[in-house]
């Protein structure tokens, strides 16, 4: 990047920081209210004190100096301007070059539009983020793994299919579907290869289930997909399923998975 694009990327850094700044109010971020103010929106000691950042530095980085600055930085700043998703990457692609690390957007819900979405479609569908957390469902897919009657930690799709006995029972193709979804979560998981959540989920199913260590330890190469494709319903009928997904939220990376019965005729 040459002299003058740097120059330009910290005007807009600057620009955009200000605007984000003068948007707030004391009220809007718990602040009591200090009576009429010259200039609208937040001043930078509020923000600075709300982000756990130095006024000083934080004065330069809004100016656009030429300082470096690190994750947690720009994370206090996002959280103390009340940044969206959205804007919070376009803060580290003017600050960083690059979007926020995936820890930061590990999402535990769906926007209002999303679960509407969900409860409308007659087939069953989940949402779910980056270390396969499911959360979002329709009443079909729920009808299909039990969600809502699990605890939120145990709301993960892959410590359900590797550790929940009862699941296994119903899923008579497990061995041939487990290295299949586990070819998916591989690429996933190369997106955030340190990300301590991530990192953290992989050695509780590998401490959990000996059939998660065979499979995550060989690598085969096997073709990924993020649905399960055979499964015995609640009478024991076994019901075959293709699946598509669909991009709810790219900076979060919520992932809709939707199931088609296999007569359907839906793409592989």
């Amino acid at each position: 990047m040459n002299d003058r694009s740097l120059h330009r990327t910290r005007d807009e850094l600057a620009e955009f920081l200000i605007r984000q700044r003068q948007r707030l109010t004391p009220a809007d971020v718990g602040l009591p209210g200090t009576g009429r103010r010259r200039t609208p929106g937040l001043r930078r000691e509020e923000v600075a004190a709300l982000a756990g950042v130095g006024l000083t530095w934080y004065t330069w980085f809004e100016q656009g100096r030429d300082i470096q600055v690190s994750e947690k930085f720009l994370l206090g700043v996002a959280h103390a301007l009340k940044l969206g998703d959205a804007e919070c990457s376009h803060l580290f692609l003017l600050a960083h070059g690059r979007p926020p690390p995936p820890e930061a957007h590990q999402g535990g819900s769906v926007t209002p539009a999303i679960q509407l979405l969900l409860d409308e479609l007659r087939r069953p569908a989940y949402v779910l983020n980056l270390r396969w957390d499911v959360v979002a469902w329709n009443a079909g897919s729920d009808a299909l793994f039990g969600f809502a009657a699990r605890e939120r930690e145990a709301r993960n799709l892959l410590r359900m299919i590797f550790a929940d006995p009862a699941l296994r029972r119903r899923l008579p193709a497990w061995s041939e579907e487990t290295p299949r979804l586990l070819a998916q979560f591989r690429y996933d998981f190369a997106v955030a290869p340190e990300d301590p959540a991530m990192r953290a989920l992989v050695r509780e199913l590998a401490d959990l289930s000996p059939g998660f260590r065979r499979i995550w330890d060989a690598s085969t190469g096997e073709l990924a997909r993020r649905g399960v494709a055979l499964l015995l319903d609640a009478e024991g009928e076994p019901r075959a399923f293709r699946h598509e997904t669909l991009i709810v939220d790219e900076h979060r990376h919520l992932r809709m998975v939707l199931y088609f019965a296999d007569a359907e005729g839906c793409s592989a």
